[in-house]
Formats: structure tokens, C-alpha cells, sequence
């Protein structure tokens, strides 16, 4: 089996728990105004790469992972390509290697629910809390995303939240309120991440002659990000 890979991280701190590996998977069906990877939107953009090479680099650095850390397939949406992830994912778990997927959760199949069957943790980004700014700035229907997470809850999946926060969009007490009801409603959220706005992919949109939507938006201060902390 092989999948459309756009990079591969070796180790990183930033997707999910401890030290892993991060596969960016090519393709994504969603056109979110924050997207900070416009070049894994093009479903015939990356490289073929088989299930067991990658699963044969991530193994390499196994020894950094330590009790936390293992593979995360992040994307693009990397649900669009379940099937690769179920043999990367199968690998992993052979090996011993936690498994985590990076989704908007805007898809949910029975293709996907084996891919979650594997899957120790599942980092959702959870856009925004309303409908009306999921249309404006994602494509989709926040009712899928929802969705998605009413059936992690019912599996048990441990799951955490996580939101880029915007100037006018999501920066405020009541959007972060909401989230943490969200935490109270559905007892497999584990964690909640704020992250910040930030614009370091204005060069990909230019190179790729596609305009930005937040490019004269204000970037996200660490400030605003711990003030906003405090109501969760």
C-alpha cells in the first residue's frame, strides 16, 4: 500500500503527546482561511511512498520517542487516506510505537473507524464553535466535525482539542467558554490547546499564486493566548 506523502517529519514536540515522528499526508478537501500548508491541498501534489518505508523511517527513531512519544499522520486530512494509515498504523502497533492522526474530523467512514481502532490519540481540530464561521472559513459543516466527535466519545478515544486563535474570529472569553463546555459534554477530551495565528505561510501563497485571507490579519500574542487560558 502505498500514499501520497507530502513531507516527513523525524521528531517533533508540537503534535501530540511527547516526541514523535509526523507523516504529512497530500490532499485535503477543505479551504480553511488560517491553513498554514496550501501545498497538501492538491490531491495529485506529493510523492508515492510505500506503508513500510515510512513505517521503516519512523522505527529508526524509536529510541527518541521514550514512554510518551511514537508516529503522527498529520496532513492535508490525512482521513482521505485510510487505507495507508491502517498499514502504517498495523506497523506501528506490531512495533509497539503509539499511534496519534491530526484531523479536522471532517470525515468518518467505516474505512475511518478502523483507522481509529489503531489510533491511541486523536488531536481534532476543532475550528471554531459556530456553524456560520465554519462555512465562512473552513467549507464544511461544523454538524461533521461534531459528529466525529460524538463517535470518539462513544469509543473512548482519548482525544485533545485544539484551536488556532484568531483576531475577530475565535479570540474572545465566550468562544473559549464554549470549549470548555465541550470538555465538560464528552469525557474523552483529555486536553485543550489554544495555539496562536501566526502568518510564516504567506511565501507558499504567494508562490502558489493563491491569496491569503488572513494576510492583513494580526499575528496571535503569547499574551492573548495565556489570557484566554484562563477561562478554560
Amino acid at each position: 500500500m502505498t500514499g501520497k506523502i507530502h513531507s516527513f517529519q523525524s521528531l517533533g514536540t508540537a503534535d501530540g503527546p511527547g516526541v514523535r515522528s509526523v507523516v504529512f499526508l497530500q490532499g485535503c478537501p477543505l479551504r480553511c482561511a488560517c491553513c498554514h500548508n496550501p501545498d497538501t491541498w492538491d490531491f495529485n501534489g506529493g510523492e508515492n511512498v510505500s506503508a513500510d518505508e515510512i513505517f521503516r523511517k519512523i522505527k529508526r527513531f524509536k529510541n527518541y520517542f521514550g514512554k510518551e512519544g511514537g508516529v503522527t499522520v498529520s496532513g492535508g486530512e490525512p482521513l482521505l487516506q485510510p487505507e495507508f494509515i491502517i498499514e502504517l498504523f498495523t506497523l506501528c502497533k506490531t512495533d509497539g510505537i503509539s499511534t496519534a492522526v491530526d484531523t479536522s474530523g471532517c470525515v468518518l467512514n467505516e474505512k475511518v473507524k478502523e483507522v481509529l481502532k489503531l489510533t491511541d490519540v486523536v488531536l481534532l481540530d476543532y475550528k471554531y464553535v459556530t456553524d456560520e464561521l465554519y462555512k465562512e472559513n473552513v467549507g464544511c459543516e461544523k454538524a461533521h466535525v461534531d459528529k466525529f466527535l460524538e463517535y470518539l466519545n462513544s469509543q473512548n478515544t482519548d482525544t485533545w482539542i485544539r484551536q488556532v486563535i484568531i483576531k475577530d474570529l475565535n479570540n474572545n472569553a465566550d468562544s473559549v467558554k464554549a470549549l470548555k463546555e465541550l470538555k465538560k459534554k464528552y469525557n474523552c477530551i483529555k486536553k485543550i490547546e489554544l495555539l496562536p495565528f501566526r502568518k510564516l505561510c504567506i511565501e507558499k501563497y504567494k508562490n502558489l499564486n493563491i491569496p491569503f485571507p488572513l494576510a492583513e490579519t494580526e499575528e496571535t500574542s503569547k499574551a492573548e493566548i495565556e489570557n484566554l487560558e484562563k477561562f478554560l
